[in-house]
C-alpha cells in the first residue's frame, strides 16, 4: 500500500511528492529476492563465458599479429602500385587525399577532409529529480523533488513523460537534423582505402568559425562561440531555438586555414589499387590504421599493447559480473534474517566477503581452464615448472636406511 502527496512551492519550475509505502511482508521480499537469484544465475554463466572465451580471443589475436609482422611489406610514401604485392600484407605511411571537398550548402561550410559532421542542438526543458527516504510517525516516506531547467540537448526531450508537463512543453522534432558526410573516395599515396579503414578515421575537431565571413551567413543566423544560432539573440535563447556546430576528421588536400593533410600509417592487404582486410591463418582480419606516422614494427607493437589491455579489461569485467552474480544469488540468505538487526549486519558483511573470495577464486579457475584449453603446451610447461621444486626436494633427500 502507498499514498502520495503533492507539494508545490513558489517556484513554478520545482515541486515535490511525498509518498508513503508500507513495509513489504516477508513473502513479498522473498519473492523479490527469488527474481534476483534467477538473474544472478544467468550473470554467473555469462561471466564464465566471457572469462573463458577471452583467453582464446587474446591468443588468436596475438598469433595473428605475429603472423602479420612476419609477412608485412613496407612501402615508401611515394611508392607506385606494384602488382607483385597483390593479396599480400603491406604497410604504408603517407598523407590522406580526397578528390573533392565536403560542404554543407545550408551554412556555407566547405572543408577538404574525410568526414564532416553537423551537430544540431535545441534549447529544451529538461526534468531532473532527486529522492530521499526518511522515517516519520513510524512510516517510511520517500520525498521526490522535481526540477525543470532549460538546456541545450542534441536529442529531442519528450516533455510528455514529465511529471508536470504544463509550462514545460518541448517541440516534438528537430527543425534541422544532425548528419555526418563521408568522402566518396579516400586515398593514401596511390591506394584507395576500404570502408573499414575510413570508418576508423575519427579524429574529429571542432571547425572554428572565428574567420567565417559574415557575408556567408544567412540573415536568420548568427555566430557565437563556433556555433551557428538560428536566432539573433544567442545569449538569450528561447525553448525551441537551435544551434549548429561543425567538426571534421581526417584533413586531406589543401586546408591552409586548418592545417596540413593528416599523415596516417596503414597495414592492410593490397589488391590492385585498393587496400582491403587481410585474413590470417588464425582467422582474424588485419585492417589497421593509425593517425600518425609509424613503422610497421611500431604499428604491431601498439596492436599487441591494445590486445593486452583488452584482455585484462575483459578479465576484470568477467570478475565483476561473477561478483555481482554471487551477491544476487546469496541475497536470499540476507532476506531470511533481515528482521534481526545485529544478525542482519553480520550476514550482510559475511556475504560480501564470501562473494569477493569466491568470485576471485572462480575467476582464476576459469582463466586457468581457458589456458589449459587454448594453450595446453604452455599450461603443461607451467605445471611442470611448479612441480619442479617438489621433485628437486625429494631427490635431495637421503635414502631411508634399511633396518
Amino acid at each position: 500500500m502507498s499514498s502520495e502527496q503533492n507539494f508545490s512551492g513558489p517556484d513554478p519550475d520545482q515541486h515535490r511528492y511525498v509518498s508513503v509505502k508500507s513495509k513489504p511482508g516477508f513473502l513479498e521480499r522473498l519473492g523479490e529476492t527469488a527474481g534476483g537469484t534467477i538473474l544472478g544465475v544467468g550473470l554467473f554463466f555469462l561471466s564464465i563465458y566471457i572469462l573463458f572465451t577471452n583467453e582464446g580471443r587474446a591468443l588468436q589475436t596475438a598469433y595473428s599479429l605475429d603472423e602479420g609482422l612476419s609477412q608485412v611489406i613496407s612501402l615508401g610514401p611515394y611508392s607506385s602500385i606494384d602488382l607483385q604485392n597483390n593479396d599480400r600484407l603491406v604497410h604504408l605511411s603517407a598523407q590522406l587525399h580526397t578528390l573533392e571537398p565536403l560542404h554543407d550548402p545550408n551554412y556555407g561550410v566547405v572543408v577538404q577532409a574525410v568526414k564532416l559532421r553537423r551537430q544540431v542542438e535545441m534549447y529544451q526543458w529538461v526534468e531532473h529529480h532527486e529522492s530521499r527516504d526518511y522515517q516519520e510517525d513510524g512510516e517510511t516516506k520517500t520525498e521526490t523533488t522535481y526540477t525543470y531547467n532549460t538546456e541545450w540537448k542534441s536529442e529531442v526531450v519528450n516533455s510528455r513523460n514529465f511529471d508536470k508537463e504544463i509550462g514545460h512543453q518541448n517541440p516534438s522534432s528537430m527543425p534541422v537534423e544532425s548528419v555526418t558526410v563521408v568522402a566518396h573516395e579516400v586515398r593514401v599515396g596511390p591506394f584507395i582505402l576500404s570502408k573499414g579503414l575510413v570508418e576508423q578515421i575519427n579524429d574529429f575537431q571542432t571547425l572554428s568559425l572565428r574567420d567565417f565571413s559574415a557575408l556567408n551567413v544567412a540573415s536568420f543566423l548568427s555566430i557565437h562561440d563556433d556555433y551557428f544560432y538560428h536566432t539573433q539573440f544567442p545569449l538569450h535563447p528561447l525553448v525551441g531555438d537551435v544551434r549548429v556546430r561543425f567538426s571534421f576528421a581526417g584533413l586531406s588536400g589543401e586546408n591552409s586555414r586548418l592545417g596540413p593533410p593528416l599523415t596516417v600509417s596503414i597495414v592492410a592487404m593490397q589488391r590492385g589499387e585498393k587496400l582491403l582486410p587481410f585474413k590470417t591463418k588464425s582467422g582474424d582480419f588485419l585492417e589497421i590504421i593509425y593517425l600518425e606516422e609509424l613503422t610497421a614494427e611500431e604499428v604491431f607493437a601498439k596492436e599487441h599493447q591494445y590486445n593486452r589491455m583488452k584482455t585484462w579489461g575483459l578479465r576484470a569485467a568477467g570478475w565483476a559480473l561473477m561478483f555481482i552474480s554471487i551477491q544476487l544469488t546469496t541475497r536470499i540468505l540476507y532476506t531470511l534474517v533481515d528482521w534481526v538487526p545485529l544478525l542482519r549486519d553480520l550476514v550482510s558483511f559475511g556475504l560480501k566477503i564470501f562473494a569477493v573470495c569466491l568470485s576471485c577464486s572462480l575467476s582464476l579457475l576459469v582463466i586457468g581452464i581457458g589456458w589449459l584449453f587454448y594453450r595446453p603446451l604452455v599450461a603443461a610447461a607451467l605445471g611442470a615448472l611448479a612441480l619442479l621444486p617438489v621433485f628437486l626436494a625429494r631427490s635431495g633427500l637421503p635414502p631411508k636406511k634399511k633396518e
